[in-house]
């Protein structure tokens, strides 16, 4: 059977997970205490790892590295990149990259996107996480989508193990700044990059203009590029999702854009994909 075929067979019955409610329930609660634990540092600290966990470890890596494979670098790199994607607390490698391939893939199929925006705004911001579907969220079905990391042990082991990294990033921020630290940057942080990296999922393919006249309804949209370090040109990138570059023109801000483009300048970056000169 296709890959095709398997997405198009007859579809389970949809289920709320009740596990995924709860945690995301809680940590957006705990995150709500955020007033009580005020303090600028904090603020900051959020900043920081809200940059370093969602623009180098998502978008940087889980994104453009591990799924489009749009820049090489060394395997220690790759795999230290890799790391610091995991501690976002957006899933495992394998399981990130298999679902974004297919949305690339089949691209607001009702079916065959994990997210499609098709089934409505709620549903590709977040409900296809609380309602999943066992060939988007099984390892033993979503890994064929990413072959290439799972002849990786080190990939394996963080897919299954990803989530254990928040001990030893919230006992770090506890030395480092009490509970306001831990308030600010383990549930606080997580909890703005859910909601800006979910956001490349709905709002760009519901609001932004069109440079390109692609079959999906994907869009630029400043903003979000702005709150995502350049992923809300989604346009340019779905027209050409292997271009390490996702802000084309000279006003589009992707600050993830420069980190690679550092790293090809230090010589730790190669075989950078660049938008083809005749557009």
């Amino acid at each position: 059977m296709t890959l095709n075929q398997e997405l198009t067979a007859p579809q389970e019955k949809l289920r709320l997970n009740w596990t995924a409610v709860i945690f995301f329930a809680s940590v957006h609660g705990v995150a709500l205490l955020a007033p009580w634990f005020f303090s600028w540092s904090a603020l900051g600290m959020t900043l920081l790892l809200h940059w370093l966990l969602g623009s180098i470890g998502i978008c940087l890596g889980y994104h453009r590295l591990l799924s489009h494979r749009s820049f090489q670098v060394p395997q220690w790199l790759e795999y230290t990149i890799a790391l610091v994607g995991a501690a976002a607390l957006q899933g495992g490698p394998i399981f990130w990259v298999a679902g974004h391939r297919l949305h690339h893939a089949f691209t607001e199929d009702k079916t065959k996107d994990p997210y499609s925006a098709q089934k409505g705004f709620w549903w590709s911001h977040m409900m296809w996480i609380m309602y999943p579907r066992s060939e988007f969220f099984e390892y033993e079905q979503y890994k064929r989508y990413a072959p290439d990391l799972v002849r990786h042990s080190f990939y394996r082991w963080l897919n299954r193990y990803f989530i254990l990294l928040q001990f030893p990033i919230a006992l770090l921020l506890y030395v480092l700044g009490g509970w306001s630290f831990v308030i600010y940057g383990v549930f606080v942080r997580a909890v703005l990059l859910w909601h800006t990296t979910w956001m490349i999922n709905s709002v760009t393919h519901v609001w932004g203009y069109r440079t390109f006249k692609i079959e999906d309804n994907s869009r630029n949209l400043w903003w979000a590029a702005i709150l995502t370090y350049g992923e809300g040109w989604h346009n340019n990138h779905h027209a050409y999702p292997n271009v390490a570059k996702a802000g084309w023109r000279w006003w589009e801000l992707d600050m993830t854009w420069w980190a690679i483009l550092f790293l090809k300048q230090i010589g730790l970056a190669r075989k950078v994909v660049m938008p083809p000169q005749k557009v």
